[in-house]
């Protein structure tokens, strides 16, 4: 079948490769336009349009889509069978997808119909989801609301951040993602219909997983333990704290309960009942700071201006007090 391939970031590069080595052509690719991503204000390619160039294959970066007449025209002389898309990052109004012979088909990261939207991957670690997966879904005007062809779960591991999950899910979308094409060609050939699951039928809850903001990076450390975790995992490595007015980038943490304390024979002082507070700083492992409940041990981070460190580097770099306060 001919292909036109629609993504952007990194996590598409799987799903685009494992369609280039298959039997299917990738005659085009359509990515994002290149954007200021690097000091000195130079243009950056995505790495889809990278990865795209290095194998010779034709791309579009259109500013906009809708309403494109030239791009849409252009699109309908490829005469092309499948639009596939993953991680494109905009919605492809109706005129595009009716396109494709054989229809418009996502690869969506998560259990549908819960973490529709633009960071699913990010939110079902926030929220602590014990499971997650990838869906291929016959995309319509709506925003990740279309039938589903193809699903698998996999459980979401306790050492899980936004980049082993992804790295995960990436390679799950493209395995599933060429499951579905030849299933999609098996039913061409004999003239049949797959059978495509309507996401009302599922009984999963619609929940949706909007776009992170600057203010969601931040550490609040008057939150659980928990949840603190969860973001600094699902933000890696990207969530942050201040620091005698220096921002630093938490990078590594663990919850220490009661028991930890225990056995550590951990010294803390006596009255943490404010969250983010030093509480104790341990030679040779970390910064133990106070939250909501349980406190965390600092384990890796980096200041402003700094390379990440852990540890002693750790804590020669910041030289914290006891009783001294990590801000939101």
């Amino acid at each position: 079948m001919k292909i036109i391939f629609w993504g952007t970031p990194q996590y598409s590069i799987a799903s685009l490769d494992i369609f280039i080595k298959s039997k299917h052509e990738v005659i085009a690719v359509v990515s994002q336009p290149d954007k200021k991503r690097s000091r000195g204000n130079k243009l950056i390619s995505s790495p889809v349009k990278s990865f795209a160039e290095q194998e010779s294959i034709k791309i579009y970066t259109p500013a906009k889509i809708k309403d494109n007449i030239n791009f849409i025209n252009e699109l309908k002389s490829l005469s092309c069978d499948l639009f596939i898309v993953i991680a494109y990052g905009k919605i492809l109004p109706k005129e595009i997808l009716e396109i494709p012979k054989f229809g418009c088909w996502n690869a969506h990261a998560s259990l549908l119909p819960r973490w529709r939207g633009a960071a699913p991957i990010q939110w079902s670690l926030i929220k602590g989801d014990e499971f997650t997966g990838v869906g291929i879904m016959k995309m319509n005007e709506g925003l990740d609301t279309g039938d589903i062809l193809l699903e698998e779960k996999i459980k979401i591991d306790n050492y899980d951040n936004l980049n082993t999950l992804s790295e995960k899910l990436s390679f799950l979308s493209a395995k599933l993602f060429l499951n579905a094409s030849s299933q999609l060609e098996e039913n061409i050939n004999k003239n049949t219909i797959s059978q495509l699951t309507k996401q009302n039928t599922i009984g999963r809850e619609i929940t949706y997983a909007r776009m992170i903001e600057k203010s969601d990076y931040k550490v609040v450390w008057s939150n659980e333990a928990f949840k603190i975790s969860q973001k600094i995992k699902a933000l890696y490595p990207r969530a942050n704290t201040t620091f005698r007015g220096k921002n630093l980038k938490i990078i590594k943490i663990k919850v220490l309960s009661s028991d930890e304390i225990k056995k550590e024979n951990y010294l803390l002082i006596s009255n943490y009942s404010k969250p983010g507070i030093t509480i104790a700083v341990i030679k040779n492992e970390g910064i133990i700071i106070s939250t909501k409940t349980d406190p965390i041990i600092l384990l890796e981070a980096k200041l402003e201006g700094k390379k990440i460190s852990s540890k002693n580097q750790l804590i020669q770099q910041l030289k914290p007090t006891v009783g001294e306060y990590f801000s939101d």
